[in-house]
Formats: C-alpha cells, sequence, structure tokens
C-alpha cells in the first residue's frame, strides 16, 4: 500500500499527541475511547475485549518503542487508526523489552471492502521500521505535522 492511501485511514480526531495512560490495560483503553466518542466503533466492550484478547496472542508491542493493538471487530464500520504518542511510555510487554512511545490502534470490520487490513498493518511496519520515522513522530505535536510523516511528504 502506497504511503499517501494509507494516510486515508488516519482522521484528526483519532489522533492524540499526549496519551495520559502509564500502564498497558489504560493505553489500550484510551486509544479505544477515541473511538467510541466520534462513534465510530458501536459497542466498546466487545471491541476492549476482542484487543484484550488479540494481546494475550503475543504482544503488539513490535520493538523500538512502537505497539500495533489492531483486531477485527462487527462493531467497527470502517478500517480506522487511531495513533498516540505517550513521552514518557508504557510499559507494554513489547518484544523487545522497551517502553512504547508510538501507538496505532487498527480497527477493522470482519470483512472490509478492498482487503486493506493486512496491507495497512504492513506499511505501518515498513514506515516504523525507520529510525527517522520514528524520531521524527516523537516530535509530532499536530495531526498535519503527522500525516505529512505518515506520506513521507
Amino acid at each position: 500500500m502506497h504511503r499517501s492511501e494509507l494516510a486515508k485511514y488516519f482522521k484528526d480526531n483519532l489522533f492524540l499527541a499526549g496519551l495520559n495512560s502509564v500502564k498497558k490495560e489504560a493505553a489500550i483503553a484510551e486509544l479505544l475511547d477515541t473511538f467510541v466518542r466520534e462513534k465510530y466503533i458501536r459497542n466498546r466492550d466487545i471491541v476492549l475485549e476482542m484487543l484484550h484478547q488479540r494481546e494475550t496472542l503475543g504482544s503488539t508491542g513490535i520493538g523500538k518503542g512502537v505497539a500495533i493493538p489492531h483486531g477485527r471487530t462487527t462493531a467497527a464500520a470502517d478500517v480506522l487508526i487511531a495513533f498516540g504518542k505517550s513521552d514518557q511510555g508504557i510499559d507494554f510487554d513489547a518484544i523487545d523489552g522497551k517502553p512504547v512511545h508510538l501507538f496505532f490502534m487498527v480497527i477493522a470490520p470482519p470483512n472490509e471492502e478492498g482487503n486493506v487490513y493486512l496491507p495497512i498493518l504492513g506499511s505501518l511496519v515498513t514506515i516504523l521500521n525507520e529510525k527517522a520515522n520514528r524520531d521524527k513522530l516523537m516530535k509530532v505535536d499536530t495531526f498535519q505535522d503527522f500525516i505529512a510523516i505518515i506520506t513521507g511528504e
């Protein structure tokens, strides 16, 4: 998936430049609540349970200060991604044992149009594997700056 195409799955009302959470469960709930508040998710409890189930399979903390909690649910109508940043870092049981600063929560319906769920996850991993992108995201304060980093512009 091209980076400019990826940008359309982000919305400024799902952008959190400063997460308040200090624990893993709280961070998941805080990101999910942005979806709930904006009415992108119909049933918070079902989605929260799905996200926790996903974490029991293995942490979505992929290392290098990044976590991508994700899942499919009938409570979502569209594929959307929330971004959250934690300056202090959160212990997320990441595979490298390091605290997580950058969070991308990907929520998708069970059968979304165009089958973009896995390509989105792949594109995020590719972008976040580059240290320069992670460093820029750590400094981001506005949605406009954030999207410029995601698209590479």
